[in-house]
């Protein structure tokens, strides 16, 4: 070979795909919140992250559905207050939730702290066996089956009506408040709940499955600019809503052209396949984003926050 008759090409004339213009300066100190996210370079996740935060903003005025899907690690992460807020905002309009959260939730309504150490108290049988959270959630199960109601919106109503010293900590008692709808979606035998002697198997059942309907009402309302976000649920809320969007086309026709968002630490399959990609195969965005729960969400949620004042300025 003869390398002095390689064909070469001009930097000025050849297609790049990283620019200056793209990757502002980082932002001088003292900086607002605002600096700092319009700094973020814009490209990958940091491009993604704005965007989800347009689609999610354009969704809030347009009155289109933002659901979040979540496991109960927001909560165990110190997360409540972050989702509380964002729901009473208006940057979460429903809320589908496994069954772990429930537990927490409630936890964190009545004594004002919960999480055990498992592998501490696995070893002599007394994991799962606190003896409010397992009486009191499963008689209001029992409850809320014999009067038709759905799981999470009739513990949501008992929370805030319990008086319990730290019921403002309750997500669920919060969404009753607000008037944003929370679906409940349990496996049997996954939950603390479930060994307890006051746990009805026809009960949960029931309950659930009344969620799982009123989700399905939601799921349809996603088409044409509705978002729906996956936080930290790797199986359950995965299955769960691409089960919810098949009843909802079949039942309602096209529903495309709607976001959805993957937020874990880890990326899985399932989250992926059946949130990101294949609901928005025929029209929409989906977008992955991997870091922990504690650092993603405040920051999703002030930049939904801080780029709504500024434009409603």
């Amino acid at each position: 070979m003869d390398f002095h008759q390689l064909k070469r090409a001009s930097i000025f004339d050849r297609k790049s795909l990283v620019r200056r213009d793209r990757a502002p300066a980082p932002p001088a100190a003292p900086a607002s919140f605002l600096d700092f996210f319009h700094s973020l370079p814009g490209y990958l996740k940091a491009d993604d992250l704005r965007g989800l935060t347009e689609r999610m903003l354009a969704a809030k005025r347009a009155g289109k559905p933002i659901l979040m899907m979540m496991g109960a690690h927001s909560i165990k992460v110190g997360l409540s207050g972050w989702i509380i807020r964002a729901l009473r905002e208006g940057y979460v309009t429903a809320l589908a939730m496994n069954g772990a959260c429930i537990v927490h939730d409630f936890e964190m309504a009545l004594a004002g702290q919960t999480s055990e150490d498992v592998a501490e108290s696995l070893q002599d049988g007394s994991f799962g066996m606190t003896l409010e959270t397992g009486k009191t959630i499963n008689e209001w199960i029992v409850e809320a089956a014999a009067g038709d109601r759905g799981l999470g919106e009739f513990l949501g109503e008992r929370l805030a009506k319990s008086g319990y010293a730290f019921a403002s900590n309750s997500i669920l008692a919060a969404a009753h408040q607000a008037g944003v709808p929370v679906t409940v979606h349990v496996a049997l035998g996954t939950d603390v709940l479930h060994h307890h002697p006051e746990a009805s198997g026809e009960a949960i059942g029931k309950t659930s499955l009344t969620d799982f309907k009123r989700l399905c009402e939601i799921v349809s309302q996603l088409g044409d600019g509705g978002v729906a976000l996956n936080v930290g649920s790797n199986v359950i809320l995965p299955e769960v809503f691409l089960k919810a969007l098949t009843t909802a086309r079949n039942l309602c026709g096209e529903i495309d052209r709607f976001t959805t968002a993957n937020f874990d630490m880890i990326q899985h399959y399932r989250p992926n396949t059946n949130v990101v990609r294949r609901p928005t195969q025929g029209g929409g965005t989906g977008y992955s984003f991997t870091g922990h729960h504690e650092i993603m969400l405040p920051l999703l949620f002030t930049a939904l926050a801080e780029t709504d004042a500024a434009s409603g300025a």
